[in-house]
This record gives C-alpha cells, sequence and structure tokens, in this order.
C-alpha cells in the first residue's frame, strides 16, 4: 500500500472550499484513495461527507493511501495540493 503522510496546509483545515478542492483532485486522479488523521480511520477521500467528517484542522497531520497499482503519482498529486494548501486544483490532476 502507497501512503504520503502530509501536514495541511489550509489554515482552516479540510472544511468546505478546501475540503471541496481536495474532493474534486481525489476524484479526478482515478484511483480510489484514502485520507485519515494520523490516529485515525481511513475515509474514501472522494467523499465530501467523510472529508469533513474528519474534522482535520490546519497543520494536523493526514495520511493519504492507495492499495492501487500505480498509485503514486496520484497521492504525489494530493499530497502536494494538502500540504501547500492551494487554492484551485493544479492542471495536472
Amino acid at each position: 500500500m502507497a501512503e504520503r503522510r502530509v501536514t495541511i496546509g489550509w489554515a482552516e483545515g479540510l472544511h468546505a472550499r478546501p475540503a471541496s478542492i481536495f474532493v474534486r483532485a481525489a476524484t479526478a486522479a482515478g484511483v480510489p484513495v484514502t485520507i485519515a488523521k494520523a490516529d485515525g480511520a481511513p475515509v474514501n477521500a472522494a467523499s465530501m461527507l467523510a472529508v469533513l467528517s474528519l474534522g482535520a484542522a490546519g497543520g494536523e497531520e493526514v495520511v493519504l493511501a492507495s492499495d492501487t497499482e500505480g498509485a503514486d503519482a496520484a497521492l504525489d498529486g494530493l499530497a502536494k495540493l494538502v500540504s501547500e494548501g492551494l487554492d484551485e486544483l493544479p492542471e495536472t490532476v
């Protein structure tokens, strides 16, 4: 299983707009991805309700994971999005 541990770069955490940006990126990644707080259970990264239910705050560490072959590129892109707190989807997602 491939995974990336990243610190949330959005000051407000994964709430509302940042969560929407992240979920769209996770959906566009084309592979199933989960997200979890460092000490929590993983949830579907492509589900807005699941991501919001994490209550992940800015500066907290989250774990992105996928057990799909070739998921490394998708996880790298999502990790960059989360850690940099980007306001828009990168064109490469």
